[in-house]
């Protein structure tokens, strides 16, 4: 009896001190920063378009006219998440956008693939940049005007699983769209987008990006 009560003693405070160990474990699901807010590091693009500033990505800037559209890029791509970010618009006709599932196209400086989009009159639609070339989806502008802060600080939140993305502008469900074309590929980077025009500036700050469960991939 005492060795089966050393025994079961032993198999506890085994078990007790593994228990720590597997809280630190982190959650693959969890949230977690896209951006360190402090450098791009984990992003390619443009450093004479990009930078870092109080916190946020800036693209463009307000003395210069823009080109063409530029793109920032992660390194990393993703499938299957839910993003969530902070963006504000500044200066007259300034249009930006965050790219999702999408990848740059070979010796050029668009990027192909959806987006979501910002400012003029595309607030929280779904835009196919550089291959269908349209709108997929848009909000109520109205239901839309009631939340949207057009000169101040925004919260979009993305969700893509399967074919199936969503878009909220601060809490606002402006997007739920099924992709039905089976051919276009569900994977890729993920982008912020200063597109080409008078001069003007895209910021970005505090992106949160969490993994969706594989249970929840195969939906």
């Amino acid at each position: 009896m005492r060795q089966f009560l050393l025994s079961f003693v032993r198999s506890a405070v085994l078990l007790l001190a593994a228990v720590p160990a597997m809280a630190q474990q982190p959650d693959p699901t969890a949230a977690r920063p896209l951006f360190n807010g402090r450098d791009l590091n984990g992003w390619e693009g443009d450093p004479k378009w990009f930078r870092v500033q109080d916190g946020a990505i800036v693209g463009g800037n307000l003395q210069q006219k823009i080109p063409h559209n530029f793109f920032l890029a992660t390194k990393q791509e993703y499938s299957d998440f839910e993003l969530t970010l902070e963006f504000r618009l500044q200066g007259q006709g300034t249009n930006a956008g965050i790219q999702l599932r999408s990848r740059r196209i070979p010796d050029h400086h668009e990027m192909i693939g959806y987006q979501a989009d910002l400012g003029q009159s595309y607030w929280g639609a779904l835009y196919d940049e550089s291959r269908r070339n349209k709108i997929l989806a848009a909000p109520d502008r109205e239901q839309l005007a009631k939340v949207l802060k057009p000169e101040d600080w925004n919260r979009y939140r993305i969700r893509c699983e399967g074919r199936r993305i969503q878009l909220w502008i601060n809490d606002l469900q402006t997007v739920d769209y099924t992709e039905q074309d089976q051919s276009l590929e569900q994977t890729g980077l993920i982008a912020v987008q200063i597109h080409g025009g008078p001069p003007g500036e895209a910021w970005y700050r505090n992106l949160q990006l969490r993994p969706l469960a594989a249970a929840q991939q195969s939906k």
